[in-house]
């Protein structure tokens, strides 16, 4: 006989059934369901608890030659990151907390900073033929929600590297997360915003279909951010356009400015007040008005 984790004992405060609106995700069913031949997707393992799916997937990947499309799925994280190492917290079961291994090794890497607004585009177009949910981009990382007529944040992305050819990118997305739940009060989810479907198991499918599905575009085009109309898309869907915004700048610096276009490496385009245009590549972006 198996032993059994204590986490799943039905007397164990962890127990995985223990909120019944958060049922757990199935290894298995998601296997099922993305792992085929000739795909992206070669492995789908969920974890009960871990620090952080990135952090476990890059040091993975450090240790062996761990083949592209593997994916790896935390029902809780401990110590889970967003940019600038902010620290991202919820409770267990509450959203979609992924990391996937890319190794993109044919594409140039002066274009691999595309892959966190490549996946950003991913998860908002998955999200929103899956919840129903009018979901927007904040420049470069962010996923924007509307609870009322407030714009919140309800995921982020983080892409790190690993090894000389792999590239790890992180997901978190709130769901379920209900008010009284909420980290900071500019939080946000997917249920708050008004989703007709908050199943994790169809939109973790629908998110990953979405990625493969734009993964392959981008390499098809050999990276060309214009050629396979990943520019163009997240564009018309990114929310810091037409805004103006500070960028909070490495060095203690902060520029103010229209935000006027990302540019074919992925940056963003500010027209400041000195009537030029500076693109952004590293920041902290904050949305002052719409202009």
């Amino acid at each position: 006989m198996t032993p059994r984790d204590s986490s799943d004992s039905p007397d164990s405060p962890r127990n995985r059934w223990s909120d019944l609106d958060r049922p757990p995700l199935s290894s298995t069913a998601l296997r099922r369901g993305l792992v085929r031949d000739g795909g992206l997707w070669r492995q789908v393992d969920v974890v009960q608890r871990t620090g952080s799916t990135n952090s476990d997937l890059v040091a993975r990947a450090a240790e062996g030659d761990l083949a592209e499309g593997v994916v790896l799925v935390a029902e809780e994280q401990s110590a889970a990151r967003g940019r600038l190492d902010r620290q991202w917290t919820a409770p267990a079961r509450s959203g979609l907390f992924f990391s996937v291994l890319l190794r993109p090794a044919e594409i140039p890497v002066a274009r691999w900073g595309w892959l966190p607004l490549l996946t950003g585009v991913a998860v908002a177009t998955g999200l929103s033929r899956v919840a129903g949910v009018d979901t927007a981009l904040k420049w470069p990382n962010d996923l924007l929600v509307t609870v009322g007529d407030e714009e919140r944040k309800a995921g982020g992305i983080l892409a790190e590297r690993a090894g000389d050819d792999g590239v790890v990118i992180g997901v978190g997305i709130n769901v379920s997360l209900r008010a009284d739940e909420l980290p900071v009060p500019r939080a946000g989810s997917l249920a708050l915003a008004g989703a007709v479907n908050t199943d994790r198991d169809p939109l973790m499918r629908g998110v990953l279909r979405s990625l493969e599905d734009w993964y392959g575009r981008w390499r098809g085009a050999g990276g060309d951010p214009a050629a396979s109309g990943l520019q163009e898309t997240y564009a018309a869907g990114c929310a810091t356009l037409g805004r103006m915004v500070r960028a909070e700048l490495p060095g203690d610096r902060s520029l103010v400015g229209e935000a006027v276009a990302v540019d074919g490496d992925g940056r963003l385009v500010l027209a400041t007040g000195a009537g030029v245009q500076e693109p952004v590549g590293a920041g902290d972006i904050v949305h002052l008005r719409l202009a």
